[in-house]
């Protein structure tokens, strides 16, 4: 029987107008006759071979029920070279003729050679209108155009003008998440409160589901487009096309392009920069700072740093001359903890008042606070670069001593060693990447700004509230509004704002 391979993707059919009709068509005039089967592949792409109807063709045909197959051209077999030879290659072991409707396929040295040209230039082509296509989206971005929509919440797109416009009732919602990340309230805490709050009264996300879930609130608080500036030429998908035709260890991952690349468009405006500014400082600290519920309740979790081997320190009950004690340990008991901790701990009682003492100070003295907020600010970010940079010269000594032991020869192994050393390597980096960023940093005016937005919201909520009245929850949110960190040295305390 005489099989007929007709293939289209929505691109070449706009392009080409080869339809499958058309192609069924034309197919079935070379056979000449009607007693056919049709292997239809529509809107599938020609890079791949795992294509529903070629892969029930090859089967036929190695099961002997097919002895014929008619194509339009060598580009509706596949778009790549190496594809094309590697069917045709199956095609006549097994018996079956193949057979080109547009041209002669003849099994000679010249024919061989003109099909190999044929299915170059067809790679070539497509290759071309990718990089064309790409090029013209660059181009549209550059103009100030947004490039497509991406149902962006809060915006509807207008697709005559190529631009963002707010959708009114959805942006009223963008500002609430904001509002309820970034200020203390009695209504959602976190991320996973938000989303069960906007599901319970019943707001649709932007596809019209039910349910909210907390990776959608997060990705709309780190959605820089809220601040008038969207980010476009981000993400590098070339390749990703097949995904669907992969097997999952083969699939394409989606990349981050170099921010050098990216090309920022004006957009309206729903959420200010330092609103912004302040919920990604959030983000940072969330891991930290929503820490799992534990039996005992701790002022400041999440919030401590020993500043001798860099561990945050957690609560713990711990036992002491048969009493028990609440305290605050920089030891990691985990299995995977990188780093076990120097062992320093302090009771909870004498931490927490120290803290909640000097947060109170600074409620009650509003005018004291932008200078402390910014003495601190710069005293940290000072310290902070040069404990850095000693962890630096620490890891290259520390390459320096493996090095030494493996030019040594004392027995150590080769595997062993390389480890030791790629590890280091990769701490070394990741410590220049910090001191970079901290550098950097030290130098943002637009920090000092923030700080003094959350500390006038800050004092808004601790003068709605009677001082004398103050829940623990109430104390651990106004000190979390302050503190981004808490510094414990060995016989001094720092608070370190936001």
């Amino acid at each position: 029987m005489i099989g007929i391979l007709a293939r289209v993707s929505t691109e070449e059919q706009a392009r080409t107008g080869y339809s499958i009709d058309y192609q069924i068509r034309e197919g079935i005039k070379k056979a000449g006759t009607s007693d056919i089967k049709k292997y239809i592949d529509d809107g599938y792409s020609g890079e791949f071979l795992e294509r529903p109807g070629l892969t029930q063709l090859r089967k036929d045909v190695k099961e002997g029920l097919i002895t014929k197959v008619i194509c339009l051209d060598p580009d509706r077999l596949a778009r790549k070279l190496m594809l094309q030879l590697i069917v045709t290659d199956e095609l006549e072991k097994n018996g079956a003729e193949l057979v080109f409707v547009s041209s002669e396929y003849a099994k000679t040295p010249e024919g061989q050679l003109f099909y190999s040209m044929r299915g170059a230039i067809s790679e070539f082509e497509k290759a071309k209108i990718n990089e064309r296509m790409s090029s013209g989206r660059r181009e549209k971005a550059r103009k100030g155009k947004v490039v497509k929509n991406s149902f962006t919440y809060g915006y509807d797109y207008d697709k005559e003008k190529s631009e963002y416009v707010i959708n009114e009732e959805e942006a009223r919602v963008v500002q609430l998440i904001f509002e309820l990340f970034t200020k203390p309230n009695q209504i959602a805490k976190g991320m996973n409160g938000i989303a069960r709050y906007l599901t319970d009264n019943l707001i649709p996300t932007k596809r019209g589901a039910e349910v909210w879930h907390r990776n959608v609130v997060r990705q709309i608080l780190m959605k820089e487009a809220y601040t008038g500036r969207m980010p476009q030429n981000k993400w590098d998908t070339e390749g990703m096309l097949g995904n669907k035709y992969r097997a999952p260890e083969d699939k394409v991952p989606m990349t981050l392009r170099p921010k050098e690349e990216w090309i920022y468009v004006d957009v309206p405006q729903i959420i200010s920069h330092e609103k912004f500014e302040h919920a990604q400082k959030l983000i940072g600290e969330s891991r930290r700072r929503h820490t799992k519920e534990s039996l005992n309740q701790y002022l400041l979790s999440g919030l401590l740093r020993c500043t001798k081997c860099g561990n945050t320190m957690t609560g713990r009950k711990a036992k002491n001359w048969g009493k028990y004690v609440y305290e605050y340990t920089d030891k990691k008991n985990s299995v995977g903890a990188k780093e076990k901790g120097c062992g320093r701990k302090i009771a909870c009682a004498k931490i927490d008042d120290l803290v909640w003492d000097t947060i109170l100070n600074w409620l009650n003295n509003p005018d004291e606070i932008a200078a402390a907020v910014e003495e601190t600010q710069v005293a940290y970010m000072d310290n902070e670069i040069e404990r850095v940079e000693q962890d630096i010269e620490k890891t290259k000594a520390a390459r320096k001593r493996v090095i030494k032991l493996f030019s040594s020869d004392l027995g150590i192994g080769e595997e062993e060693i390389r480890e030791e050393l790629r590890e280091l390597s990769e701490r070394e980096e990741a410590l220049s990447k910090r001191l970079m960023e901290l550098q950097s940093k030290q130098e943002d005016e637009q920090r000092f700004e923030s700080s003094r937005n959350i500390m006038s919201e800050t004092l808004e909520y601790y003068l709605d509230r009677n001082p004398d009245e103050l829940t623990f929850d109430d104390k651990q949110t106004l000190i979390r509004m302050v503190a981004k960190e808490i510094l414990v040295y060995e016989d001094e305390v720092k608070i370190i704002p936001f």
